[in-house]
């Protein structure tokens, strides 16, 4: 099964340019087990879910480790019916999956909770889209039971869920949420955006 990201990141600093190019050396490691291309608006990564959130997370800790104020930007999708299998993404790992929810949830919440911590504090927004099922909304609710006990749920917005803590339980949950819900063999995206160092006091927790 296909996926993959297309991310972004934006230092909000003079020194962008080096920061960017800093940040994308936490890349190499990942460079024979992720297609990785870049160009002038974003870089695409594809491979499995687990590398890409790894990727991901030290892209950008690495800019946010600057202290100055970093986002990343992200579109991820998984099985997508118009994109062609990649042996690089390898064996879909939730193909056949039969667990039910409450066990999905189980799982995520344990992921989480083995996730080493970084030491960067995080703020992040984040939707799930679940395409193509008639459970849809059953899949989203389960998965905004499984937020809500993360440990990084801060509040509901409209359109978005807001988490904050450590970029590796934030970076952690958003993986759980787009590997354990939705059809396992169906096309699910996210929308990802991720701040660090704000200047902006953050709003108050309702």
């Amino acid at each position: 099964m296909f996926s993959g990201a297309q991310v972004s990141l934006y230092p909000m600093s003079g020194d962008f340019v080096g920061i960017i190019l800093d940040a994308v050396k936490a890349l190499d490691p990942y460079r024979d087990r992720l297609r990785i291309e870049t160009d002038d608006i974003s870089t695409l990564l594809v491979g499995p879910p687990d590398l890409l959130f790894d990727a991901m997370r030290d892209l950008f800790v690495t800019a946010a480790r600057t202290g100055e104020h970093c986002v990343l930007s992200a579109a991820v999708s998984r099985g997508c019916p118009g994109e062609p299998d990649d042996a690089i993404c390898g064996i879909n790992p939730s193909a056949g999956r039969t667990e039910p929810l409450a066990d999905r949830i189980s799982a995520a919440l344990a992921a989480v909770e083995a996730t080493a911590e970084t030491g960067q504090p995080t703020a992040a927004q984040f939707s799930l889209y679940v395409m193509g099922t008639g459970t849809h909304m059953e899949e989203i609710y389960g998965c905004i039971d499984f937020l809500k006990r993360s440990g990084v749920f801060d509040r509901s917005k409209n359109f978005c869920t807001r988490l904050g803590g450590d970029a590796g339980a934030v970076f952690a949950t958003i993986r759980e949420a787009f590997y354990r819900f939705g059809d396992a063999e169906g096309h699910v995206t996210l929308d990802i955006t991720i701040s660090a160092n704000s200047p902006t006091k953050p709003e108050t927790k309702r």
